[in-house]
């Protein structure tokens, strides 16, 4: 299956800067003859593809941005090879990942399973990653062996920086020993960085001592280990963790037992302890969960002096960063009176039958020694993790997780075309100042209403989290009708809309403009922190006409 991309008139001045269709805006280019403007630049494209090949010895599937599916309930315990569905941040980043094969055996290669491609999943370097899973008596044993080819082009976005290639292995043992379920694992990874050298910095303020050390064997190998009970109305598990400073695995992208967010984040350089429990009473679940982790190696304060430095991951062996030192709880209250469409399914906006199912949760986090404080990780920005949130530029301190709430009615009949999801999160830009947001999807017939609402939050754009630019309020609705049912996911359909999108502008917002001053050069610039002036705001009407034409 190919999909193609068609341009016609693209948009010069929208509210949001950057978006799939932005590549077909007229250029300049310099040429012999003088300037030349290029109209007409990739206005024909593949959007997405895949292909599969099945036979008697094996499935194979292609892909180009179509996604796929992660391997952690097939013994990657380490998440090596993450979830790749990207929803609308593919077009809204430019990106092609992923992109690649996967080979499933069968027959006599049962249990083999092999991905490779230039770009598995976003950011990842060109890689081939090869698994394969045997019964031996009551074990299922599991080993994954990731090998990086190359080195991946620039990131295009933030939230996947390619890191320098590495090598990793795993092994995984699943089994139930009186009642409990076992699951053991070890990972080497990262010995492609021995011999490198870090900074390591002890003291105070104006008092720092700084120290260099270097990476060993030893600190390749990691392990974890994970308990699970199930017992009428009671769930419980705990699980631990022991990683060497360059023994990063991937995160957590299972679920236990219920939709909490406390998870192991998977990086080299902690020592972790999770456990939760869940009570079941009829329709409702109380679900308790708790987070402890610490680095091994801690990070550098951003007032060090030279020559100490923070580190970044890309010019240091490792970083701190989700592995930061943290001690969290979150309690999770669900109710769902039809636990067979389960309500934290991936899909169940369209899943859910009941008439009405919703949960909260609520975290509290409380980082334990460096409130707040990590290392860079691209090493490119101006800011470091354990700076406020004032001046401009500075990371804000963010817990583990912010608190939420989802609630999904749905008036009569579950199988009326009558759904709707409500949902809110505050606190994720805690604590100066407390940010909220909500947003809620309805649709009905051929109609679909979708819309937001955002209080001292970031931007849409990864660098807006990089930089701590945040808008006072954001305002977004979105009425579409289709031809067919509408769908809950942004897939391809014909469709015709009206948005409108409004935000109030603050000195900590992008294109806030009161007035102008003369800089250094002479030149008029804007002056977001001049005293005396009132928010600012922006706004945008678009209508729009999508064809999806199916062959």
């Amino acid at each position: 299956m190919v999909s193609l991309n068609v341009l016609g008139n693209v948009p010069l001045n929208p509210i949001d800067e950057i978006f799939y269709e932005n590549t077909g805006r007229p250029r300049d280019v310099r040429t012999d003859e003088g300037s030349l403007t290029l109209s007409s630049l990739n206005r024909v494209r593949i959007y997405k593809a895949n292909v599969s090949w099945n036979s008697r010895l094996f499935d194979l599937e292609g892909f180009y941005r179509t996604g796929h599916y992660h391997w952690g309930y097939e013994g990657d315990f380490f998440g090596l090879y993450p979830e790749a569905n990207y929803g609308p941040n593919v077009d809204i980043y430019n990106g092609v990942a992923p992109v690649g094969f996967e080979f499933h055996g069968k027959r006599s290669l049962n249990g083999l399973k092999v991905a490779f491609g230039p770009e598995l999943w976003w950011g990842a370097n060109p890689a081939v990653l090869v698994k394969y899973t045997r019964k031996l008596g009551s074990l299922n044993v599991t080993g994954i062996y990731h090998e990086d080819l190359d080195e991946q082009a620039p990131a295009v976005s933030s939230f996947a920086v390619p890191v320098p290639p590495t090598r990793r292995a795993t092994l995984h043992v699943e089994t139930k020993v009186a009642g409990f379920g076992v699951d053991l694992g070890g990972i080497w990874a990262g010995d492609t960085r021995v011999g490198e050298t870090f900074q390591i910095v002890d003291g105070t303020s104006g008092s720092y001592r700084i120290f260099q050390d270097q990476i060993e064997s030893k600190d390749t190998w990691g392990g974890k280990v994970k308990l699970t009970l199930s017992k009428g109305r009671w769930n419980w598990y705990a699980s631990g963790a022991a990683m060497g400073l360059v023994a990063g695995g991937g995160a957590d992208y299972t679920q236990t037992f219920t939709g909490w967010r406390l998870k192991d984040s998977g990086s080299g350089n902690q020592f972790n302890v999770l456990s939760g429990l869940t009570y079941n009473m009829g329709s409702w679940q109380i679900a308790p969960n708790f987070l402890w982790q610490k680095p091994i190696e801690g990070p550098i304060p951003g007032d060090v002096q030279a020559p100490g430095r923070p580190r970044n991951v890309l010019d240091d062996p490792f970083a701190v960063r989700a592995n930061r030192e943290t001690t969290a709880g979150e309690i999770l209250i669900t109710y769902d009176p039809t636990p067979a469409s389960w309500m934290y399914a991936w899909d169940s906006d369209m899943a859910e039958d009941a008439s009405l199912a919703a949960s909260v949760g609520i975290c509290v986090s409380q980082p334990s020694h460096h409130p707040g404080c990590g290392d860079r990780d691209s090493g490119r920005r101006p800011y470091h993790l354990c700076l406020p949130r004032r001046p401009p530029g500075a990371r804000p301190l963010g817990g583990a997780c912010p608190h939420h709430l989802q609630i999904q009615p749905r008036p009569g009949h579950y199988r009326q075309p009558v759904c709707r999801r409500c949902r809110a999160e505050w606190g994720r830009c805690a604590p100066d100042p407390p940010c909220y947001g909500g947003d809620i999807r309805f649709i009905m017939n051929h109609y679909k209403l979708t819309a937001m609402a955002k209080i001292n939050d970031w931007g849409p754009y990864d660098y807006h989290r990089d930089f701590n630019l945040t808008y006072p309020l954001q305002l977004m609705a979105d009425l579409s009708t289709t031809v067919g049912r509408p769908q809950w996911f942004d897939l391809p359909q014909t469709r015709l809309g009206l948005r409108f999108t409004w935000r109030s502008l603050d000195q900590y917002s992008p294109r806030y403009c009161p007035t102008k001053v003369l800089n250094d050069i002479g030149e008029w610039v804007c002056d977001p922190m001049a005293d005396g002036f009132s928010n600012g705001s922006e706004w945008e009407i678009r209508t729009y006409l999508h064809f999806n034409i199916g062959m």
